[in-house]
């Protein structure tokens, strides 16, 4: 969109909206068309991000006991992980679909109620809004 962004995490309607945060517009019947485009698309992402933390606790199963650990060596230890998982595909050490029959998906903890309007980011829209133009410019999918 000719406009450099940062990174940003996907969070869900609780989360407040930040520039680093990006979250779905909130559902209600006044969503316009483009709104809900993009709240799909980023319940879309948001899944293949579970989908894919599952298939790595599947594959490498110390991370289901990851309360055994420091919360300081835990992202060294998930990016190890990554990088393992990533070797194993390379050498043609595929995923294998049993694995995932010991694991469950967890519902993480969050937020029980919707963050307070005045933690939102107003710069924040912004990054939302060209986000939906982005979504809306690369057509249905």
């Amino acid at each position: 969109m000719g406009k450099a962004q940062k990174y940003v995490l996907l969070g869900d309607a609780t989360y407040p909206l930040q520039d680093w945060i990006l979250k779905p517009y909130q559902e209600d019947k006044n969503l316009t068309q483009r709104q809900l485009r993009f709240n799909y698309r980023l319940k879309r992402a948001h899944s293949v991000i579970e989908n894919a933390f599952l298939r790595l606790k599947a594959r490498w199963q110390i991370l289901l006991k990851c309360d055994d650990c420091s919360l300081e060596l835990l992202p060294t230890l998930v990016l190890a992980c990554c990088i393992l998982h990533n070797i194993c595909e390379a050498h043609d050490n595929p995923f294998n679909e049993e694995w995932l029959e010991g694991t469950e998906p967890t519902e993480l903890p969050k937020p029980c109620q919707p963050a307070p309007a005045a933690m939102e980011d107003g710069g924040a829209e912004q990054v939302r809004e060209l986000m939906c133009q982005y979504f809306e410019s690369c057509g249905e999918g």
